[in-house]
């Protein structure tokens, strides 16, 4: 493959330096992003930065799409890290590797799980992106499919069933219903207890933050089934 041209290099130079100014607007302003901010920042008139993101929506996606990769790039690494048999210890190196970026980034953990962007609309690139962090931990319940412990009853309704069953399907997987229901409602606890974190709804609350989590992401893995 034949190395880039000097004007592909310039740029997506370019393209990651308007990204970064617009990342230190999101710790300011949040998402409300304005082009001729980050272009006033970057020293150039916003018509130029318009040759490389055509509208705030633009560059919003990149940054979402940047957010979501990074966050799954943290996850993943932090799976690889525990041997494949530890079942309980990888889905808690996730979930730890989860809350240390959301802390770390709390501005581009808000765009992506804080409050909907006004007159914004996620086109379908972004989905990819999101969906990482649950398939990391669907994977790790799929591990351990023959060592899982039995579930507790929790009949579920044919809708919802089937909404699960087309789920299952499109990941060619043979997990039943109940156990990608448990795995879901661990998912969104984990955003749960981090939202609580993040945007400061435990201050005053729980000083033991690391152990809170661990505590709670320790009950959600009891609850998918995974053995001790």
């Amino acid at each position: 493959m034949s190395a880039p041209s000097l004007r592909a290099r310039v740029r997506s130079e370019m393209s990651q330096e308007i990204k970064g100014v617009a990342r230190r607007h999101l710790a300011t302003d949040g998402a409300n992003l304005s082009l001729r901010a980050v272009a006033r920042d970057l020293d150039i008139v916003a018509s130029a930065l318009y040759r490389y993101f055509p509208s705030r929506d633009a560059l919003l996606t990149a940054l979402i799409i940047d957010a979501y990769n990074a966050l799954a790039t943290a996850a993943t690494e932090a799976d690889a890290a525990v041997p494949r048999d530890d079942l309980r210890g990888r889905w808690l190196a996730v979930c730890r590797a989860v809350r240390t970026w959301a802390l770390a980034h709390p501005a581009e953990y808000g765009l992506i799980y804080g409050a909907p962007v006004p007159d914004y609309a996620a086109p379908q690139d972004t989905v990819e992106p999101a969906s990482k962090v649950i398939l990391l931990l669907v994977d790790i319940v799929v591990d351990g499919l023959d060592r899982l412990n039995p579930l507790t009853a929790s009949p579920l309704f044919t809708p919802l069933r089937t909404d699960l069953r087309r789920l299952i399907e499109q990941r060619q997987g043979d997990l039943l219903e109940e156990r990608l229901d448990r795995v879901l409602v661990a998912w969104t606890h984990l955003y749960g207890v981090l939202n609580f974190e993040v945007f400061g709804r435990l201050d005053d609350m729980i000083e033991a933050r690391a152990e809170y989590f661990d505590h709670h992401m320790s009950l959600m893995a009891d609850l998918t089934g995974l053995p001790n």
